[in-house]
């Protein structure tokens, strides 16, 4: 009787298991071993032709003019990071504390932090597409408003805001996200330390750098990680906002897109080079891995030293 009982956990071990693997396995690991593969060969459509070797690799980071739109996407992505850095975490951060202390509304204040989270981003895309509208859009519209007409522009049309203003849109979309993971380590820690720096000093400022924000260290491994992760996987919102070209002039132009462009086409640029593609999709990959790995294990390290 009970090797049946062990038998039939077995099964039901297996029946859990082995669906979620062969999930991951056909869409997500056969797919990056594949890029691996291609990468090495010449393509003419879809179709494999002769082996290349490391020719791809060599095209995209000193042939011209691939290099120039590789380093151009990069440079905004690492810009999309640093920015998201101090906007989405830095302010997800700060509504956190504010939430944690408990101020008037903070129930309320929960939900509506995180509600731009659960809305799809095809939605906040074109929102705030109206919202950059330069004619009838809310924020020309309030700028004229308040008397402020020369600050009034086409937002999304122009090389100098259009970046920006996408970034804006991300880090109005997300900001829930590291709101909570930061009040959830703000909630775990101990009432007799606070009790005990409430004694020492009335500052909320040296409450925060002391206590605070040392002992909310596992929670900004895991946002900071994310986000790196994130931001150089950025897609949706600079391709519906600014198109598959990282309109204007490549202003927003990223690694996502240019991924896409290099191994699909589009509409103006006829060129596909699945080979290239390819190379460029290993790249971005085996970048975003080493770079998680080194944040993860040196922010980890921090958590020990703390």
């Amino acid at each position: 009787m009970p090797k049946l009982r062990m038998t039939g956990r077995g099964l039901w071990i297996t029946f859990l298991i082995v669906p979620p693997l062969a999930f991951v396995a056909l869409f997500i690991v056969y797919p990056i071993i594949s890029a691996f593969a291609y990468a090495f060969f010449d393509w003419q459509g879809l179709k494999r032709l002769d082996f290349v070797g490391l020719e791809n690799f060599h095209t995209v980071l000193f042939v011209e003019p691939y290099r120039s739109w590789t380093l151009n996407a990069f440079k905004n992505n690492i810009i999309v990071f640093f920015a998201l850095m101090v906007l989405q975490n830095g302010l997800g951060f700060i509504l956190a504390y504010a939430l944690w202390r408990e101020l008037p509304g903070a129930r309320f204040h929960r939900i509506a932090v995180f509600l731009p989270v659960v809305l799809s981003t095809i939605i906040v895309a074109y929102l705030f597409k109206l919202f950059y509208h330069p004619l009838f859009g809310v924020v020309n519209i309030s700028l004229r408003g308040l008397g402020l007409d020369g600050l009034a522009q086409p937002w999304l049309g122009q090389s100098g805001t259009a970046l920006w203003s996408i970034i804006a849109a991300q880090a109005w979309h997300m900001v829930g996200f590291p709101t909570l993971v930061f009040l959830a380590g703000m909630q775990r820690i101990p009432g007799e330390i606070l009790d005990a720096v409430r004694m020492e000093t009335e500052s909320e400022w040296v409450k925060i750098t002391q206590i605070v924000w040392p002992l909310v260290a596992p929670s900004a491994t895991i946002v900071f990680t994310l986000l790196f992760v994130g931001a150089f996987n950025w897609f949706e919102l600079p391709y519906i906002m600014g198109g598959l070209d990282g309109s204007p002039f490549g202003s927003t132009d990223v690694l996502g897109l240019y991924f896409y462009r290099t191994a699909f086409g589009n509409v103006s640029a006829g060129q596909q080079d699945f080979g290239l593609g390819s190379a460029l999709a290993v790249l971005i990959f085996l970048f975003i891995a080493a770079i998680a790995t080194v944040i993860t294990v040196r922010l980890r390290a921090r958590e020990i030293q703390i």
